[in-house]
């Protein structure tokens, strides 16, 4: 009859509770039975499970043992003789007996031995059924795991030698399971950390610390071509009895989860990157200051330098020949790296390219274009020797080349560089630098249209007003006209000076609304025609009335305008104005003070006279005309400016000319926001009108 398994069934088996790790995790009780069914021995763990002494039960009947059995049911201990002696190995669960009563699930493994005196006895060993599950499910568990588990396990001896391993870590080293026993880990898990990685196994080893979800970037020789990232986590095995002491591993190939999160974070990166450029380039239509914006959007986030230049083209629908030298004017430049890198990109403002480069090639595709630092880039893109040793030195590893095409047209080129402490430039990157190229190449675009129109309107501008204003033998002028900056439209400021029969000087100022050329176009306008009536209409508010008329004739919405008729003879002014700031008059003892305070309102309102006012002017005074430009400022009232031009002249004044330059230069910013108008004229009277003046009108 085959013996029976756990629980009553038959079945041969191994005797599982060996001496060793497994008894330190389950308590074993040893005890025999003889022939008769009497304890005839009974060990300490028979005394800890069952709770009798040794005193107690030996030579009793083992039914002490179990719980008192069902009518006509077998006795257990007797069962338990009869079942060793037949099958030779018998195991079984059945419920037994503690000492104070108590029943619990116990199972028994007994088979035969050969007794003192020739006789046999039934060895027996008991556990708890519980415990014995909890081993048991622990085993299964464990198999289960080295078997079918998709992530890598590990035991590695004290000396980091491989001990066991499952399948998923041999697939992941791309060497065979039986391979990897007695090597070294060293040997299996290459990296260039220093030997990081083994110092911390050795700590781990001696139990002075675990390692949980760490990173480590690894080769392995069954894959010598493929870098890995594997999330690692090693901990102390404890050495219990007789166990091996070392480091058990957990290791799982994270090597694409790491990669996409780096491509991920990279594109974040990049459009993060596009996204600052959008609202950094092209903040004004200044041509050099949005490629300096480009520069600034790039360096150091996308490259290490970058370089903006502009391809001089000798005809807008010219055709690019390759077989010619590109000519190019550097715009922007700006780098992180030492020198010589920055004298590199900021030695020359004019670069020629010789055919067969890679900006020609760059520039007939109309693609980016990555190429690495290297001679023969050099020997074919650089012409200069001087310059193809700096950036051989420059420390620039690879440089990616982006053409600027706006409407159909290369505008010039955008150059990125990299060292070698950055990826070199993937097929990512050059999309960006499309990107950041297209963006930048409209804006250039409309900052160089921008541009021509600033230069066209100030052409018509400079044309329109005086060179040389007639003022006459008794008023000397020192006249200035500053366009606003490039950043800003030129507007619609104007002046003039006209000498009048009768020892008369007209002196004129005003300010049109509006920029650009049609501003340009309506100053001319208002300037010729009021040159021709000051000869023609000897009353200042008479001629404003004209040039209203005038302006709302040629749809001229808004404009100012201060008109000022000096007699010689007599030392007196009439003086009317349409809107403009007045005019300042500083006496020989210096003096400052505003004339001619009735303010008029502007011209092309319409239908609002005009009226003339008098004043005195002494001999030897300065009248100051000027427009708004030069006296309002964001953030500060026009009476504040004003204030400040009558203190600087109030100051020494010498030479008009001087005076004018350091009016401006202490009014005006660096980069003004509005074109300005100043008008220095110093007044003498006529040698033969020696009379008092008369009375004001």
């Amino acid at each position: 009859m085959p013996p029976e398994r756990p629980g009553g069934e038959s079945g041969p088996g191994p005797l599982l509770s060996e001496p060793g790790p497994l008894l330190e995790q389950v308590a074993v009780a040893v005890f025999a039975l003889d022939e008769a069914g009497r304890i005839a021995h009974w060990g300490p763990g028979a005394q800890q499970l069952f709770g009798h002494a040794a005193a107690d039960v030996l030579s009793r009947p083992a039914a002490v043992l179990f719980p008192e059995p069902p009518p006509d049911a077998p006795d257990a201990a007797a069962r338990l003789v009869e079942r060793a002696r037949t099958l030779g190995y018998w195991r079984v669960r059945m419920p037994a007996r503690h000492r104070d009563g108590g029943i619990f699930d116990c199972g028994f493994r007994v088979f035969p031995m050969a007794g003192a005196g020739g006789g046999t006895v039934v060895l027996g060993l008991a556990a708890r059924g519980e415990e014995l599950d909890r081993v048991k499910t622990n085993l299964l568990f464990l198999d289960a795991l080295f078997e079918t588990c998709p992530i890598g396990l590990v035991m590695l001896d004290e000396d980091l030698r491989y001990v066991h391993l499952n399948q998923a870590l041999a697939d992941m080293d791309g060497i065979p399971l039986a391979d990897h026993l007695g090597r070294h880990a060293a040997d299996i898990m290459i990296t260039s950390d220093g030997g990081e990685l083994q110092r911390t196994l050795r700590d781990v080893a001696r139990g002075r610390r675990s390692v949980v979800g760490a990173l480590l970037g690894l080769r392995t020789p069954g894959r010598p071509d493929r870098d890995q990232v594997r999330s690692v986590s090693f901990f102390p095995l404890s050495g219990a009895g007789d166990s091996r002491r070392g480091v058990g591993g957990l290791l799982l190939d994270v090597t694409d989860r790491e990669q996409a999160i780096l491509e991920a974070t990279a594109a974040r990166q990049r459009l993060a990157l596009l996204d600052r450029a959008a609202a950094r380039v092209g903040t004004t239509l200044d041509l050099d200051t949005t490629a300096r914006e480009l520069v600034e959007a790039a360096v150091p986030d996308f490259c290490d330098g970058c370089v903006v230049e502009r391809v001089e083209w000798m005809d807008e629908d010219e055709d690019f020949d390759p077989e010619r030298p590109l000519i190019t004017r550097r715009i922007a430049s700006g780098t992180v790296l030492p020198a010589p890198a920055e004298e590199l990109i900021k030695g020359t403002d004019r670069v020629t390219y010789p055919p067969g480069s890679s900006i020609h090639r760059m520039v007939s595709t109309g693609r980016p274009l990555a190429v690495p630092v290297n001679h023969e880039f050099v020997t074919r893109t650089v012409a200069h020797p001087g310059r193809a040793r700096l950036l051989l030195q420059s420390g620039f590893d690879c440089i990616l080349v982006a053409p600027l095409i706006a409407r159909g047209t290369v505008q010039g080129i955008a150059m990125f560089g990299r060292s070698a402490a950055r990826p070199a430039f993937a097929d990512e990157d050059l999309s960006l630098a499309a990107e950041l190229a297209s963006r930048a190449a409209l804006c250039l675009d409309n900052a160089r249209l921008y541009g021509r129109i600033h230069d066209i309107a100030l052409t018509l501008q400079h044309a329109l007003l005086p060179s040389a204003p007639a003022a006459g033998p008794h008023v000397d002028i020192a006249h200035r006209y500053l366009p606003g900056s490039r950043v800003t439209q030129v507007g619609g400021d104007w002046y003039d000076a006209v000498a009048l029969p009768g020892d008369r000087v007209a002196l004129v100022v005003g300010d049109v609304m509006g920029h650009g050329v049609p501003a340009a176009a309506n100053m001319g306008r208002l300037r010729i025609t009021a040159k021709t009536l000051a000869r023609h209409t000897p009353e200042p508010a008479d001629l404003l009335a004209e040039l209203d008329a005038c302006a709302e004739e040629s749809g001229i919405d808004w404009a100012t305008c201060l008109y000022l008729v000096y007699d010689a003879r007599t030392g007196g002014a009439r003086i009317a104005n349409a809107g403009h700031p007045p005019p300042l008059v500083r006496s020989p003892d210096g003096t400052v003070r505003t004339v001619g305070e009735g303010l008029g309102v502007p011209l092309g309102v319409g239908g609002v006279p005009y009226r003339s006012t008098w004043a005195h002017i002494p001999e030897g005074a300065v009248v100051a005309l000027y427009t708004d430009g030069l006296v309002e400022a964001r953030g500060q009232d026009i009476d504040t400016g004003i204030d400040t031009l009558r203190a600087l002249l109030a100051g020494p004044l010498f030479s008009l000319e001087e005076a004018a330059d350091r009016i401006l230069a202490e009014l005006l910013p660096a980069a003004p926001t509005d074109d300005t108008v100043l008008v220095l004229a110093r007044v003498r009277r006529a040698p033969e009108v020696r009379r008092k003046p008369p009375p004001p009108a």
